[in-house]
């Protein structure tokens, strides 16, 4: 049991908060490369994705792995995301700093997204066999994970460039 619920149900409701955070982040991004600040989804995103990556550290574990150390440099990444937006306002500097941590978060939670669904999705699992506890692997999941790299990098660049907020309410 983890926060009173079975291992599947807070699973659930993990896996709920990360798609939410994803959906919500996607929207942000987008935004970004609008100039369009959206301060409400903002919030929804940095505070779902801050839920995912923290949430993540309830399930039982017996060693460090990959997927803590992603969540901990997540957790790193949007503390400065929203320092740099709640706290500095996105003024000068802080505003390519915060496009680009709270897209590289936004990233992370694509990755494991991805791997997930290549773990738990017969059709993607058969396409990129593992032998558990190891993550997919193969040809066809480095090409999906590496088109989803190029997708972040791209979009990440074209916000860093585009995105020049009149003010951040």
């Amino acid at each position: 049991m983890v926060l009173g619920l079975s291992l599947s149900a807070f699973t659930m409701v993990h896996v709920v908060i990360s798609l939410i955070a994803i959906a919500a982040g996607l929207v942000v991004m987008f935004g970004l490369l609008g100039s369009k600040s959206m301060p409400g989804l903002t919030a929804i995103f940095l505070a779902f994705t801050i839920l995912t990556s923290a949430t993540g550290f309830l399930f039982p574990f017996e060693k460090l792995l990959p997927s803590h150390v992603i969540g901990i440099i997540s957790l790193l990444l949007l503390a400065v995301a929203c320092v740099a937006l709640y706290g500095m306002k996105l003024a000068g500097a802080w505003r390519p700093v915060y496009v680009v941590t709270a897209m590289i978060s936004l990233y992370f939670n694509c990755f494991v997204l991805v791997i997930q669904s290549f773990l738990k999705v017969p059709a993607l699992a058969a396409l990129a066999p593992s032998v558990p506890p190891a993550p997919p692997s193969g040809p066809v999941f480095a090409v999906v994970q590496g088109i989803v790299l190029v997708f972040f990098v791209l979009l990440t660049i074209g916000a860093w460039r585009r995105f020049k907020p009149m003010a951040f309410v």
